[in-house]
């Protein structure tokens, strides 16, 4: 694969969606004039995250959009030759799924609901299911949404399918229950930055990350965006603001330096890893 550019985009996103795409539309230009060829865009990006995650509103949920609802015909047309991945909340009949989807200018090149539900999301959404990579014109790409990073098996389960990048979307809060004066202080703060760097480098990828800013009812976005490279290393990053967070890379030949000698995915023992808990 040649040089890309990438990046991860660090914005806040509320429920009304001619704002979020009017915010998208500019930060899509924004990464288009720097050259950017792969814009991951924060969870819920489209209609903006739940406003309590301990006691979510029922009547204020963000709006559920189809597979194939205009909305997303629009992202695909906003998108052109860039691949961007986006955030939303997907209706499936009478059920909603925290999703994502990842498009360009010729159509969806693939979609991820989320596997991991923490806290009263569970009362919100249904589970998905699979973590599946997928084929696009900057290479191959697997997606997670928030909690899912948490999961060393998700990432990894996306590797072995041959991602060599994984966008992980967050709306990701500062710590509810134990907050801290300053969010660089923050236990989820540092989470955040730990799970992004640990994926990258215990599977030897490109991880892009990118998070919401701002504020939700009562949470506090913690931003955080960035692009880590297959060592584990910040490559670019946006801090707490809103911003694009863009590194250069050859994605591919990153991989390969850092496999070079030791291939973690090749030097697994999977006949030693069952879980024998009860």
């Amino acid at each position: 694969m040649p040089v890309t550019r990438i990046a991860a985009a660090a914005a806040h996103f509320g429920r009304d969606l001619e704002f979020d795409l009017a915010r998208i539309r500019k930060i899509i230009a924004d990464a288009g004039a720097v050259g950017v060829g792969l814009l991951v865009l924060p969870d819920a990006a489209l209609g903006g995250y739940l406003a309590d995650l301990r006691h979510p509103d029922p009547a204020a949920l963000p709006p559920a959009l189809k597979r194939d609802d205009p909305v997303i015909e629009q992202m695909i047309a906003m998108a052109g030759s860039m691949v961007v991945c986006v955030g939303y909340c997907e209706a499936d009949g009478d059920d909603r799924y925290n999703a994502a989807v990842c498009v360009n200018g010729d159509g969806v090149l693939g979609r991820h609901r989320k596997v991991h539900l923490p806290a009263a999301e569970v009362t919100v959404y249904r589970p998905g299911d699979t973590f599946a990579a997928f084929d696009t014109p900057v290479g191959r790409i697997g997606m997670l949404i928030d909690y899912d990073k948490t999961f060393p098996e998700s990432a990894r389960t996306l590797a072995l399918d041959g991602a060599q990048i994984v966008a992980t979307l967050s709306a990701w809060p500062a710590s509810i229950t134990n907050q801290a004066p300053k969010l660089s202080q923050d236990r989820q703060s540092r989470l955040f930055d730990l799970y992004d760097c640990a994926r990258a480098a215990e599977n030897q990828i490109v991880v892009v990350s990118s998070n919401q800013t701002g504020a939700m009812g009562g949470m506090r976005f913690l931003g955080q965006s960035k692009v880590v490279g297959p060592a584990g290393n910040v490559l670019a990053r946006t801090w707490a603001k809103a911003g694009l967070a863009v590194a250069e890379l050859d994605v591919a030949a990153e991989i390969a330096a850092a496999r070079r000698v030791l291939h973690h995915l090749d030097e697994r023992r999977p006949e030693s890893y069952l879980d024998r808990r009860p």
